[in-house]
């Protein structure tokens, strides 16, 4: 379980720097450039990504049960995550999604988290869910208070929140299906 907690500590640590720290931000981009804190920043997400996901993985070994969720949790999660996808690929999409969301990204994080913290109920599904919940909603909260940064994104659309839609539900159907179970070795409809 140390492992994953380490994992969680850096990547949301890491990913709370805009949150925490903004002046600290801009003076070690203007210090070292933007390209090499970007490198910098994709290689300590990408090693804390790693130190979760073996950690999720081993905690799952030997599980720590704090709750078991009723069946009917299952079915409310397999519901709640039709929208995940769709608020995912909202995030880079720009259209009428996007801009009722505002942040569909930090949004399809919490709806995920929240779902898996029904269905799930051991000590690193907490853990993990769980403060990736917490995260994601300090993080919307405090967005509501700082300036925007500009960031390049694609031009709007007129046809691109239909193919949030389009190409959303089929990967929703895909990981219900298919990729949850290939992936993460749990099929979600039993």
């Amino acid at each position: 379980m140390s492992e994953l907690i380490i994992g969680l500590a850096i990547f949301l640590g890491s990913h709370s720097i805009g949150m925490t720290v903004p002046q600290w931000r801009t003076d070690m981009i203007r210090r070292i450039g933007d390209r090499a804190w970007m490198g910098f920043y994709s290689l300590v997400s990408i090693a804390s990504l790693v130190l979760i996901v073996h950690g999720f993985a081993v905690a799952r070994r030997a599980p720590i049960l704090l709750y078991v969720p009723p069946p009917l949790l299952h079915t409310v999660a397999v519901v709640l995550m039709v929208p995940v996808p769709l608020l995912v690929l909202a995030s880079v999409l720009p259209g009428k999604i996007q801009a009722v969301t505002k942040h569909p990204l930090l949004l399809a994080v919490k709806v995920w988290a929240l779902a898996h913290l029904l269905a799930n109920g051991t000590a690193a599904d907490v853990l993990l869910f769980g403060s990736l919940l917490i995260w994601a909603g300090l993080v919307r909260v405090s967005l509501k208070r700082r300036p925007r940064r500009p960031r390049a994104t694609v031009p709007t659309g007129r046809w691109n929140d239909a193919v949030v839609v389009m190409f959303g539900l089929a990967l929703y159907v895909a990981f219900l299906l298919w990729f949850h179970q290939w992936l993460f070795g749990v099929a979600p409809l039993g």
